[in-house]
């Protein structure tokens, strides 16, 4: 899904010029065949404001569950040049940025553990580095989705390199297989704990639910993001302290970080 006006979104298209047209379209604009198991639609708005987009596409993708992929700029307080890979939807009692307050969509677990795996491969060449970060903002979508992001600080523009792994790495994006999935609870809003274990340990997450977060999520949120991480076995948290909070009672049985086998 490609917003014409992110800076990122658009320098990725521009990379795969115009494919062949499928013969669908989304609002007048043409569903277009990016590979074999890729297709690329491009929106006039920003992604995080584009609310029901899954209630436009054919309905064979909606039947289907396709998963639907964003690429975007990464923008933080903290300026952080990175590759970023995420979830959507909202834990707490605000949506600031798109989306509807302690609302969360569907994840793709296998799906977001492939492409920060993939992206880790490429990422020492370009300098920047590959994670996850935390469930927190929109669109409300009720297909499985993630955003794939490329923060680049105070530069004018992200980098071509970056831009290029992007541009490669999506159209081929391919699901891991043989991983344990878990709900992600803990940790700093980059996901440093739970970014180690995808690219050392056979485990894939769906919604990551930050230290922060945990400030202000309920009991329905919270069976509610491991609900939609789909296939969960259970939880994992980040240190132990993160598993006494009351909202988390009952969601599912705790899993412990070596129970995943190590990448080979």
């Amino acid at each position: 899904m490609v917003s014409e006006p992110d800076p990122v979104a658009s320098r990725v298209a521009e990379r795969w010029g115009t494919p062949p047209s499928t013969g669908d379209f989304v609002e007048g604009v043409a569903i277009r065949e990016l590979s074999p198991s890729a297709w690329v639609v491009r929106r006039p708005g920003p992604h995080v404001h584009d609310e029901g987009l899954d209630l436009r596409l054919p309905e064979a993708f909606r039947a289907g569950r396709v998963p639907l992929v964003f690429p975007s700029i990464h923008r933080s307080e903290q300026n952080l040049p990175c590759l970023t890979v995420h979830p959507l939807g909202n834990m707490g009692a605000i949506a600031e940025i798109g989306g509807v307050a302690r609302t969360l969509c569907p994840t793709d677990p296998f799906l977001m553990a492939g492409c920060l795996r993939q992206l880790a491969e490429g990422a020492p060449r370009i300098g920047l580095a590959a994670t996850f970060e935390s469930t927190h903002h929109g669109p409300h979508l009720e297909l499985p989705a993630l955003f794939v992001e490329i923060g680049y600080g105070h530069l004018p523009g992200p980098p071509e390199p970056a831009v290029q792994l992007l541009a490669d790495v999506l159209p081929g994006l391919v699901p891991s297989s043989g991983d344990r999935v878990a709900l992600a609870v803990g940790g700093g809003h980059y996901a440093p704990h739970f970014t180690d274990l995808v690219l050392r340990r056979r485990w894939a997450f769906g919604h990551i639910v930050s230290r922060h977060a945990l400030s202000t999520i309920d009991a329905p949120t919270a069976r509610e993001a491991f609900r939609l991480t789909a296939g969960a076995e259970g939880v994992v948290f980040a240190r132990a302290g993160d598993a006494a909070l009351p909202a988390l009672g009952g969601v599912g049985p705790r899993l412990r970080d070596a129970e995943a086998p190590e990448i080979r």
